[in-house]
């Protein structure tokens, strides 16, 4: 009869496998980010040109300690893996590889929460040192023909649970 809740590790994705094993049996639900697939965006963005690779190796052991997302019978979360990932502008190509990825490499019943909230802030869209427009191809809001490209490229991918809109 005592409170047993589950224990939620949020997370940009940016996690070391070392780190993830020693949280091994202790959390229960995993919630990473999977934020961008080519280095090169990744880079120009988040000055981490190593992060796809590291949110995939992160992501699946993730995937590996806890399995899918479950619910119990009163619809609540028990125990498993939700993936987000926000939808940037002019980055369909790149969802499309993510959420391909976690169909085919980590499971089809990856439950996913496609996020359509990006804005243009922070320093986007200001000028740099030499006077030019710092990240030009984001500094938009997001069409919503970006989000129904995201989950029709996963749905063509084999996921199927999604959390959201569509």
């Amino acid at each position: 009869m005592g409170l047993s809740i589950p224990i939620v590790y949020n997370t940009s994705g940016y996690d070391s496998v070392e780190a993830l094993k020693l949280l091994d049996g202790l959390v229960d639900v995993y919630m990473p980010d999977f934020k961008f697939w080519e280095p090169a965006t990744a880079s120009a963005l988040c000055r981490a040109s190593d992060y796809p690779e590291r949110a995939r190796a992160a992501i699946a052991e993730m995937h590996r300690q806890v399995g899918d997302l479950r619910f119990g019978p009163d619809g609540l979360v028990r125990r498993g893996v939700l993936v987000r990932h926000l939808v940037m502008p002019g980055q369909s190509g790149e969802a499309a590889a993510i959420l391909g990825w976690l169909a085919t490499e980590v499971s089809n019943d990856t439950y996913v929460n496609v996020m359509a909230q990006y804005r243009p802030a922070g320093r986007v869209g200001t000028l740099d040192r030499r006077g030019r427009l710092r990240h030009r191809d984001i500094d938009r809001p997001m069409h919503p023909a970006e989000l129904w490209a995201a989950y029709d490229a996963g749905r063509a991918a084999g996921l199927w649970r999604f959390d959201g809109h569509r």
